[in-house]
């Protein structure tokens, strides 16, 4: 296997990916010629183009690169794509995405970031809070943090990583720190039941450096616990845990509160970042900066300057008339999180939820927790199944999902009808969009028209 110092030329399979991209970006920066494939173009690949990157849309044998020394692919390249299958059959060293991160992050000192839920947001806070602190940081992120206007930062001396538990990627990494938000049942596909996806996380634990420091949320089971190395435990509210939040209230929009820690106390602590759950996150990045050595009046500095994800409740329109807010959540219990916010947030507001169900086997799977998570919504829109890498389930549509929710202003439409229907809504208040297919696609339009009606 090479090493990265062998490394001078890398073609990406799938490069547009948002994690795929920030290893693009990352080689790039560090000298390397990269290039690579992708299906559609789009903003982002319009972007790493602008840094130089070559890129094709065409799956054809004439525009891959032969002077490749790596091949890197992402799981959504079908099996029989033409590049990705020249590259296996003349010998080149074809590796995954998650590999690559781990050769990359493993370089230094590494922070990873995994969990179920709030992977993205913990770790663009993680990045914010020692990057603002002056530390030479490298991120690789699985969403846009709005500070960097990017998915990656450089930097040599940390590493923080999102660190995805999907077809067991995050055993590539070996961390100094890892920070574990949330263990559920998600990605059945690859695991069949939630034991499978608990062992791979306890598997994950062992991966952690001797001498390293595992931090989880107080929900993650003590059964997947490594304790051969130092354990902290963060809770918003459990007062037993080693890093706790005393004395939340909103104010004029705000989320202010207090950080109780193993050495003291973070106090009037400002969030801009909406809902309970980015404070949860937010808290566990606390926990990481305070062990790296980051001052306290840095950190609180810091979390009243993030400015938050793109499409991790990412507010586009607020005024008298409405609020439109736009999240990545694709899981029931995303869901809950968003949802819960929005209403905490703008509770005399009427609440339209439109949803776009992401996999055939996800909808399958949770169909009764999705119903249950989102009949909090006072009208609920349901757009089709997103695909993404699979074919259709017959009998699976968004139709099954609808038909038990409790909402009783409830329907199915296609996303190609969604602005128009909009358009004429009587009674739109507040609007919250979610999904992780391509529902992202309509946020400009929506944005332009609610803008446009007041």
């Amino acid at each position: 296997m090479k090493t990265l110092q062998d490394i001078k030329s890398i073609y990406f399979l799938g490069i547009g990916g948002i994690g795929m991209s920030a290893l693009a970006r990352y080689f790039s920066l560090h000298g390397k010629k990269v290039s690579g494939y992708d299906k559609t173009r789009t903003a982002l690949t319009d972007e790493l183009e602008k840094e130089g990157i070559q890129i094709t849309f065409e799956d054809a044998l004439d525009t891959l690169d032969k002077e490749a020394d790596m091949v890197v692919f992402t799981p959504a390249i079908p099996k029989n794509h033409l590049q990705y299958n020249w590259y296996l059959d003349n010998h080149y060293p074809v590796v995954k995405r998650a590999k690559i991160l781990g050769m990359a992050a493993n370089s230094t000192f590494n922070i990873s970031i995994a969990g179920s839920h709030g992977k993205t947001s913990t770790s663009s806070i993680t990045a914010h809070l020692l990057h603002d602190a002056g530390k030479s940081v490298a991120a690789f992120l699985g969403g846009i943090c709005i500070n960097f206007n990017s998915n990656f930062i450089d930097g040599k001396d940390y590493a923080v990583a999102e660190a995805d538990e999907f077809d067991r990627s995050f055993l590539q990494l070996e961390p100094n720190i890892a920070l574990i938000t949330s263990v559920d049942t998600d990605h059945l596909d690859i695991y069949g039941n939630l034991e499978a996806i608990e062992a791979s996380f306890r598997e994950f634990c062992g991966q952690i450096r001797t001498g390293g420091i595992l931090i989880t949320n107080s929900i993650v089971p003590d059964r997947i616990l490594n304790k051969q190395v130092r354990n902290l435990r963060y809770s918003l509210s459990d007062t037993t845990a080693d890093f706790y939040v005393q004395h939340l209230r909103i104010e004029e929009g705000k989320y202010i509160f207090d950080v109780v820690h193993p050495n003291g106390m973070l106090k009037d602590v400002v969030s801009y970042y909406g809902g309970r759950h980015n404070i949860e996150n937010a808290l566990g990045a606390i926990a990481i900066a305070l062990q790296v050595g980051v001052a306290e009046d840095a950190i609180i500095k810091a979390i009243a300057t993030f400015k938050g994800v793109k499409r991790r409740f990412e507010t586009h329109v607020r005024n008298e008339r409405f609020v439109y807010i736009d999240d990545y959540a694709h899981h029931p219990r995303e869901l809950d999180a968003t949802l819960s916010a929005a209403r905490e947030l703008y509770p005399d507001r009427k609440m339209t939820v439109v949803f776009q169900p992401h996999l055939y086997s996800r909808t399958r799977d949770l169909c009764d927790e999705f119903a249950a998570s989102l009949s909090v919504a006072d009208e609920l829109i349901l757009l089709d199944i997103y695909p993404a890498r699979e074919l259709p389930i017959e009998g699976v549509t968004s139709q099954i999902i609808l038909d038990k929710a409790t909402t009783a202003d409830k329907k199915i439409m296609s996303k190609e009808q969604l602005v128009d229907y909009l358009k004429n809504h009587p009674s739109l208040s507040l609007l919250v969009t979610a999904g992780a297919g391509d529902i992202d696609t309509k946020v400009e339009d929506i944005t332009r028209l609610l803008s446009e009606k007041i």
